[in-house]
């Protein structure tokens, strides 16, 4: 069975101050792949709030870094 992987963008978790959220999420589940990326491609969600990519496809979006780190939490199970 693969490891679930999240990836992250740098440039968004650098403009919404969100880099507690990847060390907390890191911290948490370290059994998952935690990935960060200069740039994901997703630059009309980046630039109106805070996201991950869980999984293949699933964009997880919050207007907070609490609330992200929640939205991913759930996302997760």
């Amino acid at each position: 069975m693969k490891a679930l992987k999240i990836k992250y963008c740098t440039k968004n978790l650098k403009n919404y101050d969100a880099k507690p959220v990847y060390k907390a999420v890191k911290s948490e589940f370290p059994d998952l792949k935690h990935k960060k990326e200069e740039c994901l491609g997703r630059c009309r969600v980046c630039k109106h709030e805070c996201f991950a990519l869980v999984g293949k496809s699933t964009i997880v979006t919050a207007p907070t870094p609490k609330k992200l780190r929640k939205k991913i939490q759930a996302a997760i199970g």
